[in-house]
Parts: structure tokens; C-alpha cells; sequence
């Protein structure tokens, strides 16, 4: 890879970087909105979306509200992107905020990599935004989503039963919150500057 060509590496794992996406990156984007395996996990309508529906549905990725933020997974060492990840309705004034995750190549899932995005998500809120709670829905189909989540430190706090349809099936969303004073392992806490010396 060109050194034009890197990303931009925002925080660092053992098995993934996060940074902020690239315009480059659309057509990946494209295939993973169209992956209706994968909008099944996540919840994302099932519908083909073209180019164009993809860049308006996908705007908040380039230029997120003051209350969201985006970040590419990069698989370590190799950079490849393979995911999304971010937080969306961020409160300061709660000191809340969702939990949003997708990792769109199918070769990543079961790696352990989901885990940590979500670990250094919840570092970068819990860190350095100084949040509280971070919250996530998935649906009980998801198995395998629901044990990465309880790894990162997401607990189990309810159910809207029956909530969720695929075809002519029911499923229950899952919600489920992390507390920054449940969090620990932070990766980030290097960079908050020390407290001031008395005078």
C-alpha cells in the first residue's frame, strides 16, 4: 500500500485500527448496504440501494451530526477495511449514547474483531468524550453478536418483545448498556493529560 494510500489511524488495537472513513471506500460501502445477509444481522432495511441511494443514506458516514461519529474498522496488519462502527445520538448533557457496529466482510466475523471495535468504541467514549452509558439494540438472532457485545462489556438490560420481523418471524430487540464505571482495560487513558500541580 502507497503511503498516499494509508488511512488515517485514529486508535489502535491488537486485532484492528479505527479511523475515520474515506470517500474512496464507497464501493465497499455499496456492496456491504446490499449484503442482505449482513442487513439481516444489523437490522438495515432489505432493499437493493444503488449508488446514489447508498451516498444519500450513507451521508451521515462522511459527515456525521454533532451528535454521531463514524469509524472504519481496519483489520491488523494488513489495514483492509472490513467494517463500520460509531456512536450515534450522543448526549453530553446524560452523557449517553448508542452503539452502532457492522462488519461487513464475512472472513472477519468470528475473529474476535467485533470485540474489540466495540472495547475501543467504549474507550473513546468512556475516555475521552466522558460518557457514562453507552447503549446498543440487537436482535436474539444474533447470537454471535451477543456474545461479542457481553465480551466488550455490554450487559443485558431489556427486551421489546416480538419487536423485530424478518418474513413472517418475530424476534426480541435486545438492549444492552455499558457503564463507564463497569469499563476497564482502557487503551486511551494514556493521552488525558495529568491534573494540574496544586500551587
Amino acid at each position: 500500500m502507497a503511503e498516499s494510500d494509508a488511512p488515517i489511524i485514529t486508535i489502535a488495537g491488537e486485532r484492528v485500527l479505527l479511523g475515520p472513513p474515506a470517500r474512496s471506500q464507497l464501493p465497499l460501502f455499496e456492496r456491504w448496504e446490499n449484503d442482505l445477509p449482513l442487513s439481516i444481522l444489523t437490522g438495515d432495511v432489505l432493499r437493493p440501494l444503488s449508488r446514489e441511494a447508498i451516498e444519500r443514506h450513507l451521508a451521515w458516514v462522511f459527515a456525521p451530526p454533532d451528535d454521531g461519529l463514524t469509524f472504519t474498522i481496519y483489520e491488523r496488519p494488513s489495514r483492509r477495511p472490513i467494517g463500520l462502527t460509531g456512536l450515534s445520538h450522543i448526549s453530553h448533557v446524560h452523557r449517553t449514547a448508542e452503539f452502532g457496529i457492522g462488519l461487513g466482510e464475512p472472513d472477519a466475523r468470528g475473529k474476535g474483531c467485533g470485540s474489540e471495535a466495540a472495547r475501543l468504541v467504549l474507550d473513546y467514549a468512556f475516555t475521552l468524550l466522558g460518557l457514562h452509558n453507552v447503549w446498543l439494540r440487537v436482535y436474539a438472532y444474533n447470537e454471535r453478536a451477543i456474545r461479542a457485545y457481553r465480551r466488550a462489556g455490554f450487559r443485558e438490560i431489556g427486551r421489546r418483545r416480538e419487536a423485530h420481523r424478518v418474513g413472517a418471524r418475530a424476534y426480541d430487540e435486545v438492549l444492552m448498556d455499558c457503564l463507564a464505571t463497569g469499563f476497564s482495560g482502557s487503551v486511551l487513558q494514556r493521552l488525558v493529560p495529568a491534573a494540574p500541580a496544586e500551587p
